[in-house]
Formats: C-alpha cells, sequence, structure tokens
C-alpha cells in the first residue's frame, strides 16, 4: 500500500492545516519546531483508514526523517476485517512507531508528542477529514497517478502554529 503525502494532492490545504510544534527545553527531544506530516494510501478502493505521519523539522535537511509514525483510528475489530490474520493490536489501532520507515533516537519521544497532540479532538478529526477528501481523490481518478500536483515540504508560517512544548 503507497502511502502518498497529503500534500501533493492538496498543497495548500495541507500548508494551512498541517500540525506543527516548537520544542524548546526539553531533555527527550532538541529544540527546534517539528512538522506532522500526513500520508495516506493511494491505492483505488482501498478503505484502509490509516495515515502515516512523518515527522520533520524545519532547520535540518528535509530529507532526514526523525520519525515515522502510524496511526489507525479504527477499532481492533475493524482492522481485522480489513487486513485478516496479519492484524494484530500492536499493529493496528492507535499510533506506533512504523517499523519499515526511518526513525531516530528520538522518534519514542516525538511518537509520545504525536499522541498528545491526537488528545485534541479537532486534531484528531482533522486527520480523518483529510484521509477522506484524499481518498476520494484517489477513487475519482482512478488512478494514483494522475493528476498530482508537485509536492513541496514547507511548514507553516509563525501565525499557523498550533502548540509549543517544553
Amino acid at each position: 500500500m503507497p502511502m502518498i503525502p497529503f500534500m501533493e494532492r492538496f498543497p495548500d490545504l495541507a500548508a494551512r492545516e498541517t500540525r506543527s510544534v516548537t520544542v524548546s527545553g526539553r531533555t527527550d527531544i532538541p529544540d527546534g519546531e517539528y512538522g506532522f506530516l500526513e500520508s495516506f494510501c493511494d491505492e483505488p478502493r482501498c478503505d484502509c483508514r490509516r495515515v502515516m505521519i512523518v515527522v520533520l523539522r524545519s532547520d535540518t535537511e528535509l530529507n532526514k526523517i526523525w520519525a515515522s509514525i502510524n496511526y489507525g483510528w479504527e477499532s481492533v475489530e475493524f482492522y481485522k476485517r480489513w487486513g485478516g490474520s496479519w492484524v494484530t493490536t500492536p499493529n493496528s489501532k492507535g499510533p506506533f512507531l512504523d517499523p519499515l520507515n526511518p526513525q531516530t533516537p528520538y522518534s519514542p519521544a516525538l511518537l509520545n508528542l504525536f499522541r498528545l497532540l491526537l488528545q485534541s479532538p479537532e486534531y484528531a478529526q482533522r486527520i480523518q477529514t483529510h484521509y477522506h477528501i484524499f481518498r476520494q481523490s484517489v477513487d475519482d481518478d482512478g488512478s494514483a497517478t494522475q493528476h498530482r500536483k508537485p509536492y513541496r515540504r514547507r511548514f507553516l508560517p509563525r501565525s499557523h502554529r498550533h502548540h509549543k512544548t517544553r
């Protein structure tokens, strides 16, 4: 199941609604601005109800991934019906560090930060809304490769930042 950045199909909406967090004074995560970029499956008619969150930092190379977080918001029973026997509790519901994608020593702390962000019902709902918008565009295209807009990694302007953590 290929995961495509939300920003590829919806650059303006992603620029406005990508969550970023400014971290300062913590011992478990270096100071800086971290962006939580969403990617969704672009396989037509897939209904996985998952997001891959790639955590980047604005002042490091954009190809340096600080954490790769897989997040499914449905019940374990939903994922067992959807995925079959490979589905277990640790790899289905909730956020977890994706074992197949890049991680750093800071990934566990960034996963905990993401869990904290998910406590905001508005953010959790925003991810699901982005999923539905993305899925509709994939299914309407009939092909995951048509009509893609160029992917531009960028963080939110200061006026759109949502959290500061110490």
